[in-house]
């Protein structure tokens, strides 16, 4: 009897664990290159999520840990967005590209277009 209940937790610990790391694959990324010194903002009012990220001297940004779904991703100065992409899908456990090809201080070009 006691190794009958031995085989029957080492069982419910092993599912228990294949489940919480098929659970943990729920996310994916939004990445890309905007102008050195710029911030990024990922937004979604699905999730009620809103963050901001540096862009690096190399003019790259990454934003990692985002439940799958619509997104709106913007360069942001002062707080104000000066560009913008809506509607950007985030997928499972994969990166969604998201370039701004405008040049530090010449954004607000591409926000009025």
């Amino acid at each position: 009897m006691l190794r009958k209940l031995a085989r029957v937790a080492v069982v419910g610990v092993c599912c228990a664990a294949g489940s919480t790391a098929m659970a943990a694959v729920t996310t994916g990324r939004v990445f890309g290159k905007a102008p050195a010194g710029a911030s990024v903002r990922v937004s979604s009012p699905e999730y009620g999520i809103r963050r901001g990220i540096p862009v690096n001297a190399s003019g790259r940004y990454e934003v990692t840990w985002l439940p799958i779904g619509v997104y709106t991703v913007e360069v942001v100065d002062g707080g104000q967005p000066v560009a913008k992409h809506p509607s950007v899908q985030v997928f499972v456990d994969r990166g969604s590209r998201v370039d701004f090809d405008c040049a530090p201080g010449q954004c607000p070009e591409m926000a009025a277009r």
